[in-house]
């Protein structure tokens, strides 16, 4: 079956180009000309992804990524024109799991696109990884803290996958932005910092076992 993508994009010619090179790659694409709308959608449908928008009328991109935040982990990919630092955080410390900027490659997006659906579905077989109180299904990428289910979005399962795998060593934050955002993320430093915070709150109490070190990055404790 064919993934199924919501792109939200207010410029007709945008949305209608996404949705024909996403669908002659073997896509299938609903089309949302504003936030509200948007919405409404996603309340009657499932989808695999959602290309976001972030400058739209009657309700912004921001807003819908809030919204959808609060009750799914369908992953978000920005879209939009607006590329500096404060706006890629904002993004990021709000849920997305990408953050494109205008203009685009429309192979890349797609690339993004199908990466960030694999990353959330998982693939392959696996295998449970411990640590602490926080145990990860490689196979299903889900996880639990003292046997209860934790949702994650897929930036943060990413994230907590490669601190467990490396537990004990101390990360430096390029090292965690090349070996989870890889090295064509557009950010900064600072977007580790944002996805640490909110994977720590997430995890709940097993939150502390994410150890910042000072002026190094990052350190996983835990059995």
């Amino acid at each position: 079956m064919a993934e199924n993508i919501l792109v939200v994009e207010d410029e007709d010619r945008i949305r209608n180009i996404v949705r024909d090179y996403f669908t002659a790659h073997g896509l299938d694409c609903d089309l949302a000309r504003d936030g509200e709308e948007a919405l409404d959608l996603l309340r009657d449908h499932d989808y695999d992804a959602i290309l976001l928008d972030v400058l739209m009328p009657n309700l912004d991109g921001f807003s819908v990524c809030r919204t959808v935040r609060a009750k799914s982990r369908v992953p978000i990919l920005f879209l939009t024109a607006l590329g500096s630092e404060e706006d890629v955080l904002q993004g990021y410390a709000l849920g997305a799991d990408d953050y494109v900027t205008k203009p685009f490659s429309l192979a890349v997006l797609l690339a993004k696109t199908r990466a960030v659906i694999r990353r959330s579905r998982g693939e392959g077989g696996g295998d449970t990884l411990t640590c602490g109180a926080i145990a990860l299904d490689t196979a299903g990428r889900t996880c639990t803290v003292a046997g209860k289910p934790v949702e994650l979005t897929p930036r943060e399962y990413d994230l907590l996958l490669c601190l467990i795998r490396n537990r004990g060593q101390v990360l430096s934050r390029d090292q965690l932005l090349d070996k989870v955002w890889g090295i064509d993320f557009e950010g900064g430093q600072r977007a580790v910092d944002v996805r640490v915070k909110s994977l720590r709150a997430a995890l709940g109490s097993a939150g502390k076992q994410i150890r910042t070190v000072f002026k190094a990055g990052y350190r996983m404790e835990g059995g």
